[in-house]
């Protein structure tokens, strides 16, 4: 798709063995990428009427976190790691945050800690594990992932197909200026993310009126987990199936974050950052935007409850 800039490709790695000081500025080369890693930033915001939908982080709270760490702009690019597994080498010094999911953090085989400013030198590696809970880490850089922006956002829709293409070993991700502010603090003390069981809070409708009374109350009731066939697009859960008061097709319309949707099998979808910007199946609920973060660090088999 036109205005998909990749970083760079498998074919760039010749560029990533340049002395970074030839170079005259520092980059991340992608050593590994784990299950997947995507470029994203805080979203690609107004282009709803053109079909494009916002996108960005999956969990807004952990890489906000990682930027302030790091005095960055409040919108600067940062890597988001799905179940860990990303290795990351420094083309010059650079100076880094990991948040989100607590991933096991090695640098040069030495080991790390999450929400810590950590300073690599040139040609140090930084590992991350698999996390013990949650979902989504995020790999923040002091100066941001300048990668070239797609309608005024570096993030990666992977059901648009819009935006940096997917790192791949041996790409060189440029880092940006650093800002004029310094870090005014080298450690966050927050709880970690992720659980065996999320109580997200909901809004009822706009077609709560498409579904029985009893089928409310289970919906408010009941548990439902988060299934592998989940994605940065919305999290598949299996659970009591719920019932429709009425039958026939709804004409699409809009959709955002949050919505609960039902399929006709009567399991819901709760869409996340990569939501289609439009759909034909009734929307129950809509989950309150200040819960969609922890929402988006429900690993497979997590439970989820829904409460007004």
């Amino acid at each position: 798709m036109a205005g998909r800039g990749a970083a760079s490709e498998p074919g760039e790695g010749a560029a990533a063995r340049t002395p970074a000081a030839a170079r005259g500025r520092s980059a991340l080369e992608v050593v590994a990428t784990g299950p997947m890693t995507t470029v994203q930033d805080a979203g690609r915001f107004g282009h709803a009427d053109l079909g494009v939908g916002r996108s960005g982080a999956a969990d807004a709270h952990s890489y906000a976190l990682a930027n302030r760490l790091l005095a960055n702009p409040a919108g600067a690019a940062a890597l988001e790691a799905t179940l860990g597994g990303l290795r990351v080498r420094a083309r010059g010094p650079v100076t880094v945050a990991v948040t989100g999911a607590e991933t096991p953090l090695r640098v040069d085989g030495r080991g790390a800690a999450a929400n810590t400013v950590l300073h690599l030198p040139d040609g140090a590696e930084l590992t991350m594990g698999v996390p013990d809970r949650g979902l989504r880490s995020y790999l923040g850089v002091r100066g941001g992932v300048d990668v070239p922006p797609v309608l005024g956002s570096r993030s990666t829709d992977v059901l648009a197909g819009l935006g940096p293409d997917l790192p791949v070993p041996g790409a060189l991700l440029p880092v940006g200026p650093a800002p004029a502010d310094f870090p005014n603090a080298d450690h966050a003390p927050v709880p970690p993310v992720g659980g065996p069981e999320e109580v997200l809070r909901v809004v009822l409708g706009p077609r709560e009126d498409w579904f029985t009374e009893e089928a409310v109350r289970t919906l408010l009731s009941s548990a439902y987990e988060v299934t592998p066939r989940s994605d940065r697009v919305g999290a598949r859960l299996s659970g009591p199936v719920l019932e429709r008061a009425r039958s026939g097709e709804l004409p699409s319309e809009g959709m955002v974050a949050g919505s609960l949707q039902i399929p006709p099998g009567g399991e819901p979808v709760l869409f996340l950052a990569d939501h289609p910007v439009t759909g034909g199946y009734p929307v129950v609920a809509v989950v309150c935007s200040a819960d969609l973060p922890r929402a988006a660090q429900a690993r497979p088999g997590t439970r989820l409850r829904f409460t007004l």
